[in-house]
């Protein structure tokens, strides 16, 4: 089981320079974790490719009903006192946007709050850098 930020989410719907190394990581293992959160960024991301015209209203269809099916399987983290205390303290340590930190402490919460060991699959560099200060295990391993 792998905690899954929605950069890395958002590939798995739509076809994007990370799609087959974000795929072959969900196929060997379709167990997936993802903050409550999630399901909105994907849904901006979506919407906004719509708007840039890079994304199709068909398409856009598409990569919904396929994120559908995704959360439909996932363990969602659930918004808590707790994940607040831990997005504040990644906020005054690292260089995040509040959307990025509430998603790196949700997997802190998911693992226990000791990452190492764990799996945080994800795209964005500045989360990825923050996530194995964590001590966690990024994937895919390089972009």
């Amino acid at each position: 089981m792998k905690f899954w930020d929605a950069s890395a989410i958002v590939p798995l719907c739509i076809d994007e320079a990370q799609t087959e190394a974000v795929r072959n990581i969900a196929k060997n293992d379709g167990a997936f974790v993802a903050w409550w959160g999630s399901l909105v960024e994907s849904y901006s991301a979506f919407a906004r490719l719509r708007r840039d015209s890079i994304l199709s209203s068909a398409g856009e269809a598409e990569a919904l009903a396929v994120l559908s099916a995704l959360a439909d399987a996932w363990t969602e983290i659930e918004p808590s006192d707790d994940i607040r205390e831990i997005t504040r303290r990644l906020l005054q340590n690292y260089p995040l946007r509040a959307a990025d930190s509430l998603q790196l402490a949700a997997a802190v919460v998911w693992s226990g709050k000791t990452p190492k060991g764990h799996h945080f699959v994800c795209l964005d560099a500045r989360l990825r850098d923050a996530a194995v200060k964590e001590g966690f295990t990024i994937l895919p391993p390089k972009l």
